[in-house]
């Protein structure tokens, strides 16, 4: 999403010029499938994590540009908000310790950026959305300087032909509406990714949707959005209605959100890209010199960038990816579902967990995805958001059951093999694992735990209390002891 890119209006001749050359890269796609052209020898992981800007105080803190100056880390990008920061963690193996590699990496950088960003006033915290955002943050001037965001936006609003409308109901009821989208802004995440062949992909894909649901469950940290509380991941309705591009006319009519859960089980990698392709125009229709069938054909790895850019532009919560390094292109699923923290130890707990359960569920004899409708495994998605750690889902063979017991008795387990398949030490699966289990047999997740230290503080002015919840999750943050130790 943070792509360079050119401020620029966009002609009827450029939009008709870019979906010419968005099809004739999904055919060259389909052709580099055909002809198995992708890296699948030995698989990599990859982990992003978006970070919030605090100050002192732990109201925002609109400085992403001065911090990102003194971090001065090339894994440190700017996001959507001037109150949001991304770091890229390397990629790792996970038969090589990839996954305390990446705690060692995510702890290491941390420390470092928040040393220096501290001397510009700016501090990091780790939390889904940042629950002291005010109104008078959700204004166009809260925008990152990239001129992509801004070109974003507009685009956006511009199909919409209205301003967005934000309405959740959970605990409280929130309705405002915004002339940017920034409130997209105030999602920030943790993306997993996982390489896989082409062979492999539709079951990793189909894999990461039925658990997400359990995911969320077990790792909702997104209570507070603009003062009241919602739902335990009110990221989910947040980022579904602040990206989305319908009108109230366009959606009674069936048309696809952009942000989007999906409608079926896949077969192929290739079915995402076409329903790219077939359902969603362009949001950002910036066309390249490259003629994809001369590279092919010359021996040479098309980059695809308008089938790439434009497949940036909607926001599965699963979504494929195109990409090449070291001259060899490859397919990965990134999995968008988790906020980050509230610990660097959960967040590589949470890692660990999806990492473990979607090798299992994807190489298993008899899939999941088979024995379950597609709108259940949606539906299960919203319920787990609204409901956090306390949701019941239906599960194939068992029916409703809460999501922190199917986890327990039959999760778990397969986590656990799922990690030996990938070649993860035992001692470092059963550290990582050990903390998803004492969240469920606790009942304490991120959300859970702010909201009861919230309750604490009910006779505060909601703000106050905020901000001082918010001060005390950042303490124990920096401890790293996961949040169900936390007082």
């Amino acid at each position: 999403m943070g792509e360079e890119v050119e401020a620029q209006e966009f002609s009827r001749a450029d939009r008709t010029r870019h979906r010419e050359k968005v099809r004739r890269g999904l055919d060259v796609f389909a052709r580099m499938l055909r002809e198995e052209q992708f890296d699948t020898d030995d698989p990599m992981t990859g982990l992003e994590v978006e970070l919030n800007l605090v100050d002192e105080l732990g109201d925002p803190a609109l400085k992403n540009a001065e911090a990102l100056e003194a971090i001065a880390d090339p894994d440190f990008q700017t996001e959507l908000g001037q109150f949001n920061v991304e770091i890229n963690v390397p990629p790792a193996k996970l038969r090589e310790g990839g996954l305390t590699t990446f705690e060692n990496n995510l702890r290491r950088s941390l420390n470092d950026a928040e040393a220096k960003s501290a001397e510009v006033g700016a501090h990091m915290v780790m939390i889904g959305i940042l629950p002291t955002l005010a109104e008078g943050h959700m204004g166009p001037s809260s925008l990152s300087g990239n001129p992509r965001y801004r070109l974003l936006s507009e685009q956006i609003l511009a199909a919409r032909g209205e301003d967005i409308t934000i309405a959740i109901s959970g605990a409280e009821r929130l309705v405002t509406t915004a002339d940017s989208i920034v409130p997209e802004a105030a999602c920030t995440s943790t993306q997993f990714h996982v390489q896989t062949s082409p062979d492999q992909f539709a079951s990793v894909w189909n894999a990461s949707q039925v658990i997400s649901a359990i995911q969320l469950a077990v790792g909702a940290n997104s209570p507070y959005l603009l003062g009241k509380e919602l739902w335990r991941e009110t990221r989910i309705p947040l980022f579904e209605q602040a990206t989305d591009t319908r009108s109230e006319e366009l959606k009674a009519q069936g048309v696809r959100p952009r942000v989007w859960f999906g409608e079926r089980w896949i077969t192929s990698v290739f079915d995402l890209f076409e329903e790219n392709v077939r359902y969603f125009p362009a949001l950002l229709p910036i066309t390249d010199d490259e003629d994809p069938l001369e590279v092919l054909e010359a021996g040479g790895v098309p980059k695809l960038s308008e089938l790439r850019l434009h497949n940036g532009t909607i926001y599965r919560w699963n979504r494929p990816v195109y990409d090449i390094a070291n001259g060899v292109p490859h397919l990965r699923v990134e999995n968008r579902v988790l906020a980050a923290g509230p610990t660097v130890a959960d967040t590589i707990a949470n890692a660990a967990f999806y990492f473990g359960l979607v090798r299992a569920l994807a190489e298993s004899e008899r899939p999941l995805w088979s024995q379950m409708s597609f709108s259940a495994a949606e539906e299960n998605f919203h319920v787990a958001a609204q409901q956090g750690i306390e949701a019941q889902v239906y599960w194939p063979g068992v029916g409703q059951v809460r999501a922190t017991e199917l986890v327990l008795r039959r999760l778990l387990p397969l986590a656990h093999e799922g990690l030996a398949a990938w070649g993860a030490s035992t001692a470092e699966s059963d550290r990582l694992l050990d903390i998803i289990e004492q969240r469920c047999l606790t009942g304490v997740n991120g959300a859970e735990w702010f909201a009861r230290r919230m309750s604490d503080r009910s006779d505060l002015d909601r703000y106050d209390a905020l901000r001082a919840t918010l001060l005390e999750y950042r303490q124990g943050m920096h401890t790293n002891e996961p949040v169900h130790t936390w007082a």
